[in-house]
């Protein structure tokens, strides 16, 4: 039998709180901090908890992405293809940083299928377009 866990992605930034409330706004999620860990604010959407972030007053933004074309670790948020370029203006709109697009061919009359920020704390993550029928769904009542 496997131990149930909740995985969570932390990042690292100066001022936490605006870096929870940037994604809390991007993903229509919530913030509040960690049970039994004030110094970690976990960011909650409707399927749980999707990101932490802790304070770090010596963070330095990652150089993302490397000119060697190097994957480093990256937030990748799935959007239906129809709604990539209403989700990239409203991610640059909270602050996110634009930092490339990529033309896949995937999505005529639209520049790309995959596009990649820097969030307001530096940290990569890209938005990346999913047919309809593969996006993410609200979890299931029936599903423990």
């Amino acid at each position: 039998m496997t131990v149930p866990k909740t995985p969570v992605l932390v990042l690292d930034s100066a001022e936490p709180e605006l870096l929870a409330r940037f994604y809390a706004e991007l993903l229509g999620a919530t913030t509040g901090p960690a049970p039994g860990d004030e110094g970690l604010i976990l960011v909650t959407g409707r399927a749980g908890v999707v990101l932490g972030i802790r304070h770090d007053p010596d963070h330095a933004p990652p150089s993302w992405p490397l000119p060697e074309g190097s994957q480093q670790a990256h937030v990748c948020i799935l959007v239906e293809a129809r709604h990539l370029d209403d989700a990239e203006r409203e991610a640059v709109s909270l602050g996110a940083r634009p930092v490339a697009a990529e033309g896949d061919g995937s999505m005529p009359g639209s520049r790309t299928g995959l596009r990649r920020y820097a969030d307001p704390a530096g940290h990569g993550f890209v938005l990346s377009a999913v047919p309809e029928d593969v996006a993410p769904q609200a979890p299931r009542a029936d599903i423990p």
